[in-house]
């Protein structure tokens, strides 16, 4: 898709060792966008928007994992714009950051504190875009995806990835409950939405339904496979 042909446009600029997908969308029409989930590398995403003329008015964090906004509240800064996200489930994760930052090799990790904590069902604007917030619980407690009904688009951090799911071996992970959150959360947005991980390649939910081992149907028709302990996310 193009400028010309959607009112949302978006590019992937992969950040730190982690390979973790920030995503900068922004709005077509007045070139206003977001930083989703800016772990790190924050000079390489300043120059990514001036390089396509956009307006960063907001920052917007799926999780609270220190490779996904690790850096958020310094660019924040940076940039003298708001943080919207994650649910507040995930507090405590931001609240550590200082510590775990430099035990995942993110030793500018900083802790923050959002401006706006979101819920399900609440929606974020980004100049005229409305991106619906989905709770996603399971990777983390206060995991949140942001979905484009108008374009189709999701942004699901490391609730789900290509082929595989998100790990649920981390403090305040649940299996069961990750899969509830794809199941019935995700699913029902449609199969042709396309959707960008937080690693790894994009794919569509219709695609990840009908051939994703843990979480398409023919596996939950029968028996899923156990905790995931060593996906990307």
């Amino acid at each position: 898709m193009t400028a010309a042909t959607t009112p949302l446009n978006a590019i992937i600029v992969p950040v730190t060792a982690y390979q973790q997908n920030c995503t900068l969308l922004w709005c077509t029409k007045t070139m206003r966008g977001a930083f989703v989930d800016p772990g790190g590398d924050i000079d390489r995403l300043i120059e990514a928007a001036a390089s396509k003329g956009v307006t960063v008015e907001k920052i917007l964090i799926t999780h609270g994992h220190g490779d996904h906004c690790g850096m958020a509240g310094v660019l924040a800064e940076r940039l003298g714009v708001p943080i919207e996200g994650p649910h507040k489930g995930d507090a405590f994760w931001i609240e550590g950051l200082k510590d775990a930052g430099p035990r995942m090799g993110l030793p500018e990790a900083r802790p923050f504190t959002p401006d706006r904590w979101l819920e399900h069902g609440d929606t974020v604007s980004v100049g005229e875009l409305t991106l619906n917030v989905v709770h996603c619980p399971g990777h983390t407690p206060g995991h949140v995806v942001f979905h484009s009904p108008d374009v189709h688009l999701a942004l699901v951090g490391d609730v789900l990835f290509q082929g595989s799911i998100g790990r649920t071996d981390f403090p305040g992970g649940n299996h069961d409950q990750l899969v509830r959150s794809i199941v019935e959360r995700l699913w029902p947005l449609g199969g042709e939405t396309a959707f960008v991980p937080g690693h790894g390649n994009m794919s569509t939910f219709g695609r990840e339904r009908q051939m994703n081992p843990y979480v398409c149907d023919l596996a939950l028709g029968t028996s899923g496979p156990g905790p995931v302990t060593s996906g990307p996310g």
